[in-house]
């Protein structure tokens, strides 16, 4: 008799967690190196050990979830350890044959496994840090001081290696507020767009928000930024599953009346905007309007290209500047979305050069690189799959990467600074 096992993510789509690591079948995958190209798996590629494979980490809990005596058969130790290398990529539950979501694994392990067994403060600081940042960015100078030093880092268990993410001097919302009635978002003629604002945006990289607002705004959108939740994305990492599923709940409440086919919800940071069409409908309490918002939710750059073949964004919208454009794709995108629509809207201006980049992971994986446990595997990851790629580069070339924490680890590992496709879009118009 098949064990019963109570989850909070919704895993009714596999007929239950316990069915949905049956999935794995053994092939083996998993074991690419990074030659093979492609993401899976990173934490495998960089220590070989069969432990740190997908295969392993699913089998190690279905044997847990079958057998285990204890009262809540997620806490063991082993289990911890199986999952600690686990970077929630996400690239098995595309690249694995069985679509086998470790991912969504580790954060259902986390949540139950802390039940027991309290995480630290590290964790509940990354977990929260939304909370925080709402806090920090009323003074973000004197936060940013007191935050990115090496006795803070110490006590934290921080990476000292790593230079922490400054708030910046306003929030996105804030801009947004003072700056609403100069843009086209009132008219009744142009096309209707919501933006979701995540919190990686708003604290720290507005000046990417702020582009994406103007970019849109210049090409005729209306742009409506509204108050929000944030995505959770750092709740479900850390297995704060009932907090994210509160976020969640929040969320599609928010957006249910707003999102339909006319207007789309569009996101900038992929791991906060792909939420909506992955983790939030294992977490939503309302399954119709989470669907419904996931159908008409995307990247800016799905959005964009989708504009470009319907021929309402066209070249000469943008000037005639050559430049050569390395494309490093975000995991979550590369697993849930897609970097050919990076390239598609990147390939617009008539002299753009644009290659995508066949990379893997970074390494980064939000909070994952900058623990200092964590920290030496980080930077193996991101040298296997990209850096030395990168130091390739001629100076004068520019390197596009969606995602927060990639720019971030890019520079950590090579000193090139990396932007946001919009902000190389932006500064492409006429």
């Amino acid at each position: 008799i098949e064990p019963e096992i109570e989850t909070l993510l919704d895993f009714s789509d596999s007929l239950g967690l316990l069915r949905a690591t049956e999935k794995c079948n053994g092939s083996g995958d998993c074991r690419k190196t990074s030659q093979a190209g492609g993401m899976m798996c990173p934490s495998y590629r960089a220590t070989r050990n069969e432990k740190d494979t997908t295969r392993a980490r699913a089998n190690a809990l279905r044997e847990f979830l079958t057998n285990s005596q204890k009262p809540n058969k997620f806490n063991h130790t082993e289990l911890k350890e199986a999952f600690d290398l686990c970077l929630s990529c996400k690239a098995c539950a595309s690249e694995c044959p069985s679509n086998v979501d470790v991912a969504s694994f580790k954060a259902e392990f986390l949540y139950q496994y802390q039940k027991e067994n309290p995480p630290s403060l590290r964790t509940k600081l990354f977990a929260d840090n939304v909370k925080y940042n709402k806090i920090g960015s009323k003074i973000p100078s004197v936060t940013n001081l007191l935050i990115d030093n090496r006795l803070t880092k110490s006590i934290l268990g921080i990476a000292l290696k790593r230079k922490l993410p400054k708030l910046a001097k306003q929030t996105l919302y804030r801009w947004y507020k003072e700056h609403q009635s100069g843009l086209k978002n009132n008219h009744h003629n142009c096309k209707k767009i919501v933006l979701f604002c995540d919190e990686f945006t708003n604290f720290y990289d507005v000046q990417v928000g702020i582009d994406t607002i103007e970019l849109l705004d210049k090409l005729g959108y209306c742009v409506n930024l509204v108050k929000s939740e944030e995505s959770g994305r750092s709740h479900i990492s850390k297995g704060f599953l009932d907090k994210a599923k509160v976020i969640a709940d929040k969320n599609i409440a928010i957006f249910k009346e707003l999102i339909d086919e006319k207007t789309p919800l569009l996101g900038i940071e992929p791991s906060a905007i792909l939420s909506f069409r992955d983790e939030y409908l294992r977490l939503a309490d309302d399954k119709k309007a989470a669907t419904n918002i996931a159908e008409n939710t995307f990247t800016i750059e799905e959005f964009i290209q989708h504009e470009i073949q319907l021929g309402a964004i066209t070249p000469n919208q943008f000037g005639n500047t050559s430049k050569t454009i390395k494309i490093h794709g975000h995991c979550h995108q590369k697993s849930l979305s897609s970097t050919e629509a990076t390239f598609s809207m990147l390939n617009l201006p008539v002299n753009y050069k644009v290659t995508i980049i066949n990379s893997g992971c970074c390494g980064m994986a939000g909070s994952f690189g900058y623990e200092k446990e964590h920290y030496e595997l980080s930077m193996q990851v991101g040298e296997q799959s990209l850096f030395s790629k990168i130091r390739k580069f001629d100076a004068n070339t520019t390197i596009s990467a969606a995602g927060t924490s990639c720019r971030h680890q890019i520079y950590d590992g090579t000193k090139r600074v990396a932007k946001h496709p919009v902000t190389i879009l932006k500064e492409a118009l006429l």
